[in-house]
């Protein structure tokens, strides 16, 4: 057996803790908006999204959009105590000089903190009422993937395809453009898939196709299950 003295142990040990820090650190701007540590380790949902892709667009383009967007309310106190979901939905009466900033990255915000919740190695499968939903609005789940998967083709340069939920439960598919949200016209987001490049350049390159078909591999049911149950009660935000 290998022996390791004292010292030595304790070496080893500090340069891990080091490690592990750096790995899951990112710069927090001060500001009412925080980024969330990501609820997994960057390597959970391999191998249909590498780590790298998962740590740089967390910790990277997510803190941005948060850092960008306390950036802007730094002088708009009122604005910024609002809930962000609120914000977007009142977004036509954010002053002119701020609106675009408070758009893009008031909408990144929202949008990257759904994603992150809706992954997970074992997602499961759609059960209950959320599976008739589904069944109901789009014909059952391969056809639902059928047609999320060709909006997202669809989306021009940078977007979002999402499910949104309507008052009375129903089931809807929405792409939109840039860090632009459903939450813009006051609707219920289910759940959504970024298409930006940043969210798969590095294993897809240009395949957004095998992108979005091998996303499905992570969906997390349970959680889409809890926030169509939140939807129908009028309880979910972002």
């Amino acid at each position: 057996m290998m022996h390791v003295d004292r010292r030595t142990f304790l070496k080893g040990a500090a340069a891990l803790s080091t490690i592990i820090v750096i790995e899951h650190s990112f710069a927090q701007a001060n500001g009412p908006f925080k980024l969330d540590p990501l609820p997994y380790p960057f390597n959970a949902l391999e191998p249909s999204i590498d780590a790298k892709t998962m740590e740089l667009h967390h910790d990277k383009h997510h803190a941005a959009y948060v850092n960008n967007l306390n950036a802007a309310l730094k002088d708009h106190p009122q604005i910024a105590a609002l809930p962000l979901s609120e914000i977007l939905a009142k977004l036509d009466e954010v002053p002119d000089s701020i609106r675009s900033a408070i758009r893009n990255n008031a909408g990144g915000h929202a949008n990257h903190t759904m994603f992150w919740q809706l992954m997970a190695k074992d997602g499961g499968e759609p059960e209950g009422d959320i599976k008739a939903a589904i069944d109901r609005d789009f014909g059952g789940l391969e056809k639902l993937k059928e047609l999320f998967n060709a909006a997202g083709l669809r989306v021009f340069g940078s977007g979002w395809v999402m499910v949104t939920v309507g008052k009375g439960g129903e089931l809807a598919l929405s792409a939109t453009p840039n860090q632009d949200t459903p939450l813009m016209q006051q609707k219920h987001v289910l759940f959504g898939n970024d298409v930006w490049e940043h969210a798969y350049y590095l294993s897809y390159q240009n395949r957004r196709a095998d992108y979005l078909k091998a996303w499905w591999n992570v969906v997390n049911w349970r959680a889409i299950s809890e926030r169509y149950e939140a939807a129908k009660a009028g309880h979910l935000t972002i």
